[in-house]
């Protein structure tokens, strides 16, 4: 049986009645990261009552704590909740195949015609990817980048990743960061509130841990031993989901180095998938799909369901094996310093990915800027859901192709 942060046992579900919620969701939740938990407490604490308003705090609290894209990481718990370590994977399957599937198609469709980067639609969607990725770069630098210190470090962190290109100077950043933070920044005062668990106990979580550490370290030994470029796809799909702080928007510096750097993926095609994948409802990080179709070699469906899976699994096991520790880590202040760093540090590393690559290759003269410019400001400042930006800008890509 699984307890609720508050010491009452929540009705158990069946994998089957998580995964039609979640499909359900996954079909609609257009907006992000904070749209989808937003729909998540609507769904599952007020109207469903699978969980109290507590659990749900300490799942988005454990969220912001774990490496991983935040709302699925609220959804595995919500599922792993609910049904155990089969529901958590069951919500995951069900939030995010709808955008998967798009994201395939759409990577299909690239890979069978030939688009150059400067046509109409691809140039449209890099616009659109520029104008979001600004508009995520303003606001982690309003919520995380507040005090001097803060900002230095994201500097810095911009810096070394522009210095040192790939996933080294990422990593160093990131490491730094949390370094920096847990040194020098204030720490919170500990908290003293019941845990969550799931069913199963600590043994089982252990294992997952476990599991994670160990494919973390074993895959590059894997990838070079086999010399098969779907290994060294799942490899660096599976590190990069191991390493995303701050939300999907994260990933794409970090993917940028694994597939553009090698030449697994042309830049144009990154970019513009990272701007289709804007408008699609669901997690960001669907987009895994689409660069494991597109990519060369190694590609196709089996390359996209592979690195899907990949880059989702540090999550899974990550969130289903710290539950029943979540308590016991937010007692330890330092862990918030550390974090704050490591949050301060993405803004930088999101800076430098809004100059390379999305920047250098969404403009190319002034018209471009133009539609960039006019694209955050609908974000920014009308408020218009990313998704519609998207089709406008890519209608104006192809207009100004004419």
């Amino acid at each position: 049986m699984t307890e609720s942060a508050s010491g009452s046992p929540p009705r158990e579900g069946s994998p089957l009645e998580v995964l039609g919620a979640f499909f359900a969701l996954g079909l609609r939740s257009f907006g992000g990261p904070v749209a989808h938990i937003g729909y998540f407490h609507e769904a599952f604490v007020h109207r469903r009552r699978w969980v109290d308003e507590a659990t749900f705090g300490h799942l988005v609290a454990l969220s912001q704590l774990l490496p991983g894209p935040a709302s699925s990481q609220v959804g595995m718990g919500l599922g792993a909740l609910r049904a155990g370590f089969t529901g958590a994977l069951a919500a995951w399957i069900g939030f995010t195949a709808p955008s998967a599937l798009l994201m395939i198609l759409f990577g299909l469709g690239v890979g069978r015609v030939e688009l150059p980067g400067s046509s109409g639609l691809l140039h449209g969607l890099e616009l659109a990817a520029l104008a979001v990725v600004a508009f995520a770069v303003w606001q982690m630098a309003r919520r995380h980048c507040r005090e001097r210190l803060q900002i230095a470090l994201a500097l810095f962190a911009m810096t070394l990743v522009l210095s040192l290109p790939g996933v080294a100077g990422q990593l160093s950043a990131i490491a730094l960061g949390a370094l920096a933070g847990a040194a020098f920044f204030p720490a919170d005062a500990p908290t003293r509130e019941a845990g969550t668990a799931v069913g199963g106990g600590r043994l089982p979580a252990l294992v997952r841990l476990l599991l994670f550490a160990g494919l973390l370290l074993s895959l590059p030994l894997l990838a070079r031993a086999l010399g098969s470029p779907l290994a060294v796809l799942v490899d660096a799909f599976y590190r990069a989901g191991s390493l995303i702080f701050g939300g999907g928007h994260v990933v794409l510096p970090l993917l940028r180095g694994e597939v553009v750097a090698p030449g697994w993926v042309a830049p144009d095609l990154f970019v513009a998938g990272y701007g289709a994948a804007q408008a699609l409802p669901g997690p960001l990080l669907s987009f895994a799909a689409y660069l494991g179709m597109v990519a060369e070699p190694g590609g196709g469906i089996a390359g996209a369901l592979a690195v899907l899976l990949a880059i989702f699994l540090p999550s899974l096991l990550l969130v289903t094996g710290a539950l029943p520790f979540l308590a016991r880590l937010r007692r330890h202040a330092r862990i918030g310093a550390a974090l704050s760093g490591v949050n301060a540090a993405v803004v930088g590393l999101l800076l430098a990915a809004l100059y390379t690559p999305v920047w250098t290759s969404a403009v190319a003269g002034p018209t471009g800027f133009a539609v960039a410019a006019i694209a955050f400001a609908l974000i920014a400042v009308w408020r218009l859901p990313a998704w519609a930006v998207v089709g406008l800008c890519a209608l104006a890509g192809l207009l100004l192709d004419l």
